[in-house]
């Protein structure tokens, strides 16, 4: 496994390219582990050895199939097995390497960790949860707003990474984290505070698709199972951030058309 390379190898301002030979865009992928034993019932968390079960590796195997054609910049994991397990399908089918960056783990959960989701609902902070999560810090564990300072460090620094990095194309890469983790990074992109975090859904094996631009992001696509068009880019205005006022409509392209 690869580890993201330190902010010590982005180029110094002295060694940046024209401006012109540098890209106006990135596209994030952002893919949600495939379904383990755990997932629903329990609060997985932190825990190791948390595997994806026969229903996951399907989804893992059919994600890959999805993702056919795509030629990433680089291919993103959270350290923990079932996210590793599905980049890995990924990983395999583009030829890709997967690079773990630990930010990407999901929420410490603390003493809740492990406990079935039934069991939850009857704790006074799971309303706080549910309502108002940016004031909770689990048990034992880790406050959700840090959990999504940290997830949207991880993508700001891959965004300016690849920014500065010269291209034919805009760059895109792929990233497999846990559902709070990607819904922050959505709610970072779509200017939501977090308490409105809850409102996103992100199921297994979804691909949500979000184009950061030098002016604003762009969300392509939200929670994409295989039943929808697919990850989509933005048009040439949207690439630049000069989207037209309530306008977004144009040619659409699938993920596998993105080379």
């Amino acid at each position: 496994m690869a580890t993201p390379p330190s902010q010590e190898t982005l180029p110094s301002q002295g060694a940046l390219p024209p401006q012109g030979a540098l890209p106006q865009a990135v596209t994030l992928i952002l893919v949600r582990h495939g379904m383990t034993d755990a997932t629903g019932p329990r609060l997985a968390g932190h825990a190791p050895g948390i595997h994806l079960n026969d229903t996951g590796r399907g989804q893992a195997a059919d994600l890959a199939r999805r993702l056919a054609g795509l030629r990433p910049a680089a291919l993103l994991s959270s350290p923990l097995e079932r996210c590793q397990e599905t980049a890995e399908a990924v990983s395999e089918a583009l030829g890709v390497p997967v690079t773990t960056d630990d930010r990407l783990i999901e929420c410490d959960y603390g003493s809740w960790t492990g406990r079935a989701l039934k069991d939850l609902t009857g704790e006074p902070l799971w309303r706080v949860v549910q309502d108002h999560p940016s004031a909770v810090r689990f048990p034992g564990g880790e406050a959700l707003a840090a959990a999504s300072a940290r997830a949207v460090e991880a993508v700001r620094d891959w965004n300016a990474r690849l920014l500065l990095t010269p291209g034919d194309a805009p760059p895109v890469y792929v990233a497999c984290s846990h559902g709070d983790i990607i819904k922050a990074v959505i709610a970072d992109a779509l200017g939501l505070h977090l308490d409105l975090f809850q409102r996103l859904r992100v199921d297994p094996c979804s691909v949500t698709s979000i184009t950061y631009t030098r002016t604003r992001p762009f969300l392509n696509v939200l929670n994409d199972t295989g039943q929808g068009v697919g990850p989509v880019l933005p048009t040439s205005a949207e690439a630049t951030g000069d989207a037209a006022v309530g306008g977004g409509a144009g040619a659409e392209h699938t993920v596998s058309e993105i080379l």
